[in-house]
């Protein structure tokens, strides 16, 4: 008998901002297989013996392969056991869910998906904003900033992004920010736009830094690599408490 598949999204870290059917999930699972970012003080919430599996993939780091955690939740699930498969973030947004979804599908296997807090809306309100300004903001686009090869896609609507009445949330752009920012200009957005860099969001370590594009361009450049996960919020942002 074929066992089920939970798709719980984490949130950015921080175990208070769990969904309490995600909670639930993790209370009730026989496995849970977990991302890098959806470890620590969440992990605690899984019940006794539960079997936590390290599935998580950073860049730069040396991580499982997606073809591999795509065959574990198949094999665990076809075990007759129940199987979380704890996402950082939204599950939905940029995780690799599509990929899962597919090999479980294949596989005859039952799947549901629990939404989370993905890090573009705990960034805004870490940062006491709305991702959203009535008549200067009326959308909001989440774009990634690095492709399959860690570099800046080369297909995004750069007019789309480049729209300074648009609130943008890059997603994996720490390392290509200073040629998106280069590319952003060069479409017509100007250089004092201004921009939130979020670092370790929901940890201990949570970092909020609030510039332009152009500061926080020139800042990244200079400081090399770095292993914080980070979210990056520019364009139409609303001004900082005071």
């Amino acid at each position: 008998m074929s066992g089920f598949v939970s798709f719980v999204s984490a949130g950015p870290g921080d175990p208070e901002l769990l969904t309490m059917k995600g909670a639930a999930r993790l209370r009730e699972a026989d496995v849970v297989l977990y991302d890098d970012l959806a470890s620590g003080a969440i992990l605690d919430l899984a019940r006794s013996g539960a079997n936590l599996v390290a599935v998580g993939k950073r860049a730069g780091r040396l991580s499982a392969k997606q073809h591999h955690v795509s065959r574990l939740l198949v094999d665990y699930a076809a075990a007759g056991v129940r199987v979380v498969r704890l996402k950082s973030g939204d599950a939905g947004i940029f995780g690799r869910l599509e990929e899962e979804i597919e090999a479980l599908r294949a596989a005859g296997i039952g799947y549901e998906i629990i939404p989370g807090v993905t890090s573009a809306s705990v960034a805004a309100a870490q940062a006491g904003i709305p991702l959203t300004r009535r008549l200067t903001s009326r959308r909001v686009q989440f774009v990634t900033g690095a492709d399959v090869t860690g570099e800046l896609p080369a297909d995004l609507n750069w007019a789309a992004l480049a729209d300074p009445e648009a609130t943008t949330v890059v997603y994996m752009g720490r390392r290509t920010f200073p040629a998106l920012a280069a590319r952003l200009i060069a479409h017509g957005l100007a250089p004092d736009t201004p921009a939130l860099l979020a670092e370790s969001l929901g940890h201990a370590d949570e970092r909020l830094l609030r510039t332009t594009i152009t500061a926080l361009a020139d800042r990244l450049m200079q400081a090399g690599a770095a292993t914080a996960a980070a979210v990056i919020l520019f364009g139409a942002l609303a001004p900082e408490r005071g």
